[in-house]
């Protein structure tokens, strides 16, 4: 957590002036930059107004640098997200159908989020799939090393109460 908590301090208190952190754009929305690629001028962007915007203009979008990084940020969250549900590992189906719903709906909730919470999120969901990975092979070696004591529930016997 404290690595978390100063990443979050450092980004909510970096000022760039607008400049992107390795390519991210930390202030405006992950929609931001495409917007702007394809000749949107205001600072907030819907997806309806940046479908419509690349729709009529398709070449805008050939500028990939512009956007690039503020995608795949999108698309490491979403599978970061997913594949840290994975690892929990549910045999239940609601859980199974949430497995997959929530990861897409996340990655639709971030695109009006600004890039540094993208950013932070990221890191976060990173360094939890790395604690939790670590956790569940510690745990399967230490089951291998260490017999089961009881398998089945003792019985009580009739005579004693």
């Amino acid at each position: 957590p404290p690595i978390r908590t100063l990443l979050f301090r450092v980004v909510m208190t970096l000022a760039l002036g607008g400049a992107p952190f390795l390519g991210i754009s930390l202030e405006g929305s992950v929609l931001s930059p495409p917007g702007e690629a394809v000749g949107l001028v205001a600072e907030t962007h819907g997806i309806g107004q940046v479908m419509s915007a690349i729709a009529a203009n398709p070449a805008g979008l050939a500028n990939v640098g512009v956007y690039a990084a503020n995608l795949v940020l999108l698309l490491a969250v979403g599978f970061l997200t997913w594949f840290q549900q994975k690892l929990s590992g549910s045999s239940n189906p609601q859980m199974q159908f949430m497995n997959w719903f929530m990861p897409v709906f996340l990655t639709f909730i971030c695109l009006s989020l600004p890039g540094g919470v993208l950013l932070y999120w990221g890191v976060s969901s990173l360094i939890g799939v790395g604690q939790q990975w670590h956790i569940k092979r510690k745990t399967q070696v230490e089951m291998q090393e260490k017999p089961v004591l009881l398998k089945e529930k003792p019985q009580k016997k009739e005579g004693r109460q």
